[in-house]
C-alpha cells in the first residue's frame, strides 16, 4: 500500500515569482523509510509543509494515508505527526509540560501512548523539569521527536531532523527511526547530508524544486554512468585548476582530501597520458586509483547533467 502519492505537485511563492516545487511525483510504501536529498532551496520543506497540510499547494494533488491532502486536511492532520526543521517546541514550558500539551491537543495522554515513546523518552526523562529552551540540542531533537509521536501518528514527517547536531545524537537518531519503522509507521525525512541518504530504504534526490533520480541508494548508484577516479597530489588546488581545463577530463570536482574525475574517453592509455602532462607541470606526489561513487557523486553527475559542477554547495557533515 501506498502512504504517500504525490502527482505533480507545484508550489510557487512571490505571486508565482518563484517555483519551490516543480511538478513532484513520487509515492511512498506504507511502513517504510523514504528520504528526501538535497541541499538548502531544494524545495523539500515546502514538500513537508503541503502534505502536512499547512499549505496549499498550486497545482497537482497529494494524498497521506488514502486522504486528499486539501479535501481531507482535518484527517490528515489527526493521522500524521511533523517534525519541522527548527525547533518550534515551547521553550519556556518544562520537557514534560511540552509533552502534555501535545497530549492534550490530540486528545490522548502520555500514559496512553508511552509505549511508542519510552525508548527516546527515556533519554530525557531525567530533564522532565528543565525548560525545553535550555535543552542541548540533542535532547531537542529527542523531546521533538517524542511530541511529533506522542498520538501514534500513521505517517511521521521529519524535515531536516539532524540539522545542527552532533554526529553521536545523529547517529542515535537515525537507530531510533529504525525501531520505529518496526511499529509499521510509514516515515518521510529530509536531509541535506549525503551520507544519510544510504540509511533510507528510497530516495528522491532534489534540486531546485525538481526531482532528478527516484530509487534505492544502491541502484541509483549501481546507475552511475562512467568510471569514477580519486586523483591527489601536492598542490590540489593547483590541480583542480588545470584538470578542468584538460579535454582529457569530461568534469572534476573536490571530493574531501581528493579531486574525483570522470574521463571523457576513459582507458589506460588516457589515464597514463594524464599523469605524464601533469608531472610535466610540476606536480608530485600524484596517486590516481579507481572509486566507488557515493550518493554524493551521483547527485553531482545528475545535477550537471555533463557540465562542471561550479557553484554547488552541500552543506558539509558536522
Amino acid at each position: 500500500m501506498k502512504d504517500v502519492v504525490l502527482n505533480k505537485l507545484r508550489k510557487t511563492y512571490n505571486k508565482g515569482g518563484l517555483l519551490a516545487v516543480d511538478d513532484v511525483s513520487l509515492e511512498v510504501e506504507q511502513g517504510s523509510i523514504f528520504g528526501l536529498i538535497g541541499p538548502d532551496g531544494a524545495g523539500k520543506s515546502s514538500i513537508f509543509r503541503m502534505l502536512t497540510t499547512l499549505l496549499l499547494p498550486d497545482g497537482g494533488s497529494a494524498s497521506v494515508h488514502g486522504f486528499d491532502m486539501v479535501r481531507d486536511y482535518k484527517k490528515i492532520r489527526n493521522s500524521v505527526g511533523y517534525m519541522p526543521g527548527r525547533f518550534s517546541l515551547y521553550q519556556d514550558l518544562s520537557v514534560e509540560e511540552n509533552l502534555k500539551f501535545f497530549a492534550t491537543v490530540f486528545g490522548t495522554t502520555i500514559t496512553a501512548n508511552y509505549d511508542l515513546i519510552r525508548e527516546i523518552y527515556v533519554q530525557i526523562e531525567p530533564f522532565k523539569k528543565r525548560r525545553a529552551g535550555q535543552l542541548s540540542g540533542g535532547m531537542k531533537q529527542k523531546l521533538a521527536l517524542c511530541c511529533a509521536l506522542i498520538h501514534r501518528p500513521s505517517v511521521l514527517f521529519l524535515d531536516e531532523p539532524t540539522t545542527g547536531v552532533d554526529a553521536v545524537s545523529r547517529k542515535e537518531f537515525w537507530e531510533m527511526l529504525k525501531r520505529l519503522k518496526t511499529q509499521g509507521i510509514t516515515i518521510m525525512v529530509s536531509t541535506p547530508y549525503m551520507d544519510e541518504a544510504g540509511l533510507c530504504e528510497r530516495i528522491a534526490l532534489m534540486q531546485a524544486g525538481k526531482v532528478m533520480s527516484i530509487n534505492t541508494p544502491d541502484q541509483i548508484i549501481q546507475q552511475y554512468p562512467s568510471p569514477l577516479y580519486a586523483i591527489k597530489a601536492s598542490r590540489m588546488s593547483k590541480l583542480l585548476q588545470e584538470l578542468r581545463t584538460m579535454r582529457e577530463i569530461a568534469h572534476c570536482y573536490a571530493f574531501g582530501e581528493y579531486l574525483h574525475l570522470v574521463f571523457t574517453n576513459d582507458n589506460q592509455v588516457t589515464q597514463q597520458h594524464l599523469l605524464v602532462l601533469l608531472r610535466q607541470k610540476g606536480h608530485e606526489d600524484l596517486e590516481l586509483l579507481p572509486v566507488t561513487p557515493t550518493i554524493e557523486d551521483c547527485f553531482i553527475e545528475l545535477m550537471t547533467a555533463g557540465t562542471e559542477p561550479s557553484g554547488l554547495t552541500l552543506k558539509p557533515l558536522p
